[in-house]
């Protein structure tokens, strides 16, 4: 079967390997669609992951139809449309440096155990959305980290997919008021029609200023200064300047959360920081949401649909890593199998 791997550095390429083979406990899967996410680039630039040596199988967001299972298989039916835990596979992470990748034509799930590796969904959800399981899990995550109260005012800087996902994830938690902020208008406009309260294009508005307006005064007996009443900021954009806006604008007892990468070191302000007794919190991965969100997705999931701005078929799966790995080209590439 066919298979993407990065096979140098800077460098993928297709990759002949030989279809699975079904054991009694395994179960093995068409792969429907497979989004393409950041860290596929980044494995893509150093040559693989560490310290799996030679070349490296991609392919970390798939969904899947069940084609066969293991004779002492039970749980999980034939035709069964699922989304997958790639953390759980016991032959290493699915496309994150394990033995294999979702960007190829089957995936085998050995030692298959009922609701740790596979998760059932309805037949009806079109599979580049359920593809978004796993990132969203990460935004849920992301979500989850900040500890949101119900009514809070949310301030998500970045609209991307794992900015926009947070949107749904704080709606899901209670949110009062949630703003999100980008420097693209298109990425806003898709955040108001995914249920943004208002949106603030930094590159044309003062956020500071826009975020009093919307969020009113913060500022109290012993924090002073321009201060806005958001109670929980979220990094989805890994731009220093946002840190340091977030920060500056806190309120006593705001939270931070960072769940963005950030490839170069960032400078706060530690004393004016100080009296604001600010929580900052980072997030990475998925260590409970990667199912919890999927109930999310299946009740909402023409919203996530939005989230999807380019769908390309496998044939042209090299073609998806460039197209995502470019700057400004696309926000959310996925792979599809049909």
């Amino acid at each position: 079967m066919k298979s993407v791997y990065v096979t140098g550095p800077g460098t993928n390429g297709w990759v002949d390997i030989d279809t699975p083979v079904t054991g009694d406990h395994d179960v093995l899967l068409t792969v429907k669609a497979c989004g393409i996410c950041g860290s596929d680039a980044f494995y893509t630039q150093v040559g693989g992951i560490p310290p799996r040596e030679g070349a490296t199988p991609l392919g970390h967001e798939p969904a899947a139809e069940v084609a066969a299972i293991g004779s002492k298989v039970s749980g999980i039916e034939v035709g069964d449309h699922v989304v997958i835990d790639t953390t759980a596979f016991v032959d290493g992470y699915l496309g994150s440096g394990g033995a294999q990748g979702a960007l190829s034509e089957y995936v085998l799930v050995k030692d298959f155990e009922p609701g740790k590796q596979l998760k059932v969904i309805p037949d009806h959800i079109p599979w580049h959305v359920a593809a978004l399981n796993e990132p969203m899990a990460v935004a849920y995550h992301a979500v989850n980290r900040t500890q949101p109260e119900p009514g809070d005012k949310i301030v998500i800087f970045g609209a991307g997919p794992i900015g926009l996902g947070a949107l749904l994830g704080y709606r899901r938690r209670g949110a009062g008021h949630i703003v999100v902020v980008d420097i693209i208008s298109s990425r806003l406009d898709k955040a108001l029609e995914i249920g943004a309260d208002a949106v603030i294009n930094s590159a044309e508005e003062d956020v500071v200023a826009r975020l009093v307006e919307l969020h009113g005064d913060g500022t109290s007996a012993i924090v002073h200064g321009t201060r806005s009443g958001t109670d929980v900021f979220l990094d989805a954009a890994g731009v220093p300047s946002v840190v340091q806006t977030a920060a500056g604008l806190a309120k006593h007892g705001a939270t931070l959360g960072i769940v963005a990468v950030h490839k170069k070191p960032v400078e706060l302000d530690f004393p004016n920081l100080l009296p604001t007794e600010l929580t900052i919190v980072w997030s990475v991965a998925y260590p409970t949401e990667i199912f919890e969100v999927t109930d999310d997705i299946i009740e909402n999931w023409e919203k996530y649909a939005l989230i999807v701005s380019d769908t390309l078929p496998f044939d042209r799966a090299l073609d998806a890593l460039e197209l995502a790995k470019t700057p400004g080209a696309a926000d959310k590439v996925v792979v599809t199998f049909d």
